[in-house]
């Protein structure tokens, strides 16, 4: 009987220990296989069940004993400021199991990985169990925070005004921010944008601004601060410290089959912008066969992530869904892409790439409080492509980047290769598909684009379409125009000729814009 009453008695003190603890929230880190409350050791061994403390979960411990010390002996005095698993494997099979992490774990996650202690195969498997299982979108959100405050913040405050900023998903053609950044400046916005650089069949930016001679895609944050002071605009680089956390995963990701993850794509993408410091945020998410977004549901699910972490960080962030059916505009590779951006910028250029970036800029002049509405940013706009002033904002930010504004001023200078090569149609009808991802292929096997970021890129070669979804084309007319250094391999011509199928039936031109979401 006194064995019995005895057993009750302890199980009622550890269930008052158990419903204690569940309110403390203090930090714990195993090192060794020992304990510890931030420097202090413990000797007691807790089993973890589920959620760890934080304020926002409760805790429940299997078992719970105390040798030496009871456990309120060892929390007395102690500053206790938040939680963390024994072990990584723990966090793995919490999540394999479709646990839901908070932010203590989650910055435990992310600052293992990026110190080191994490090694690469636990990292994978715990990518992998969130390919699976996925993540809320406020554990998406928190995992945005902490990879943002992995590195350096960018502090734009003391740049007057709004801060806008843009990003794309990637695509084929894709010149948008040599457009939008100038016509958007003309305006009175506040561009101040870091871009990257292109990978596989993706054009980057800081890769077609290096095509012209002398621009500098490296300045300190004091000048890139000053010069949107002064002009309203300019493009750099990304800081190597801004975002490590990203780099890493992102490294890590690319060779363990877990890069299609929305989760993870939004929370990459959205930690760099976080940490650029601008105050709106637009997205230009692209879907089709050029995109990493096959379908239009998946472009919409990961803008859709995107806005939602946005308004979690309080940040004004929309987003465009567009097509990346076929390229956009006409050109592909860097020095031809930019010469179509200049003929933009002067009024002229292609349908597509015109529209795309009256739209978008209109709604990133609506988000900065400059126009009430877009219609009127529009208009305004286009006024500033029509009277000159769009331009001369790109080749002032040329010029305060160290760019030779002669190339913006004369397109001709710019470097042409020694094989010009003009392919024609096999087939009379009209133009029904345009596989942009084949295209951006040929243009990288060309040599202007690069399969590792370590490669150099070719800024001259590239390919110029003359045709495009919905046209018609005549046996022997002009398809495009191939800048090459050499003749074309059979190969690479099959290659060319496969990524169009023409038709005899008559063919709609595409949606460029299928919504702007916010």
């Amino acid at each position: 009987m006194k064995s019995k009453i005895k057993r009750i008695v302890i199980g009622i003190l550890i269930s008052i220990l158990v419903l204690c603890a569940g309110f403390i929230c203090y930090d714990r880190i195993t090192i060794n296989n020992q304990y510890y409350i931030g420097e202090k050791e413990l000797d007691i061994p807790i089993f973890v069940y589920h959620n760890i403390v934080s304020d926002e979960s409760e805790i429940a411990y299997d078992y719970m004993q105390t040798t030496k010390k009871t456990f309120e002996e060892q929390l007395t005095g102690l500053q206790t400021v938040g939680y963390h698993f024994i072990n990584y494997n723990d966090l793995i099979e919490y999540k394999k199991n479709n646990g839901e992490f908070n932010h203590q774990q989650i910055q435990f996650i992310i600052d293992g990985y990026v110190e080191g202690s994490i090694p690469d195969y636990q990292m994978s498997a715990l990518l992998m169990a969130i390919c699976f299982q996925g993540l809320t979108l406020k554990e998406t959100a928190l995992l945005t925070k902490v990879m943002e405050e992995s590195g350096d913040i960018i502090d734009l405050s003391k740049i007057e005004g709004v801060k806008v900023d843009k990003h794309s998903t990637g695509g084929v053609g894709d010149k948008t921010s040599l457009v939008l950044g100038p016509i958007v400046a003309a305006c009175g916005g506040k561009m101040a944008k870091m871009s990257g650089r292109g990978l596989g069949h993706t054009g980057g930016t800081l890769d077609k601004l290096e095509s012209i001679p002398g621009y500098q895609i490296n300045i300190s944050e004091e000048d890139f601060i000053n010069q949107v002071n002064e002009i309203g605009l300019a493009i750099i680089g990304q800081s190597a410290s801004l975002v490590p956390a990203d780099k890493k995963l992102y490294a890590l990701r690319d060779v363990t089959g877990t890069v299609s993850c929305i989760p993870l794509i939004a929370s990459s993408i959205m930690s760099k912008k976080l940490a650029s410091g601008a105050d709106t945020i637009l997205l230009d998410v692209k879907y089709g066969n050029g995109a990493f977004m096959q379908t239009i549901e998946e472009a919409k699910e990961l803008a859709q992530t995107m806005i939602s972490i946005g308004k979690h960080c309080h940040k004004n962030t929309r987003a465009t869904i567009s097509s990346m059916s076929q390229p956009l505009g006409n050109a592909i590779g860097n020095s031809l892409e930019v010469i179509e951006a200049i003929e933009t910028l002067k009024g002229n250029g292609p349908e597509d790439l015109r529209e795309l970036c009256l739209n978008e800029g209109s709604e990133m002049l609506v988000q900065a409080n400059l126009y009430p509405n877009k219609k009127e940013a529009y208009q305004a706009l286009q006024e500033v492509m029509d009277n000159g002033k769009a331009l001369e904002k790109f080749k002032e930010m040329v010029k305060a980047q160290g760019g030779d504004v002669s190339y913006i001023e004369n397109t001709e200078l710019f470097e042409k290769p020694s094989a010009i090569i003009e392919l024609t149609s096999k087939k009379t009808g009209y133009i029904q598909a345009l596989e942009a991802k084949k295209l951006g292929i040929v243009s990288m096997k060309l040599g202007g684009g690069r399969m590792t970021k370590e490669e150099d890129i070719d800024h001259a070669v590239g390919l110029v379409l003359n045709k495009k979804i919905g046209d018609h084309v005549d046996i022997g007319e002009k398809l495009l125009t191939v800048y090459a250094r050499d003749d074309l391999s059979p190969e690479l011509l099959d290659e060319i000729y496969q990524s169009y199928a023409i038709v005899d039936e008559f063919v709609e031109k595409p949606i460029l814009i299928e919504e702007f979401m916010k």
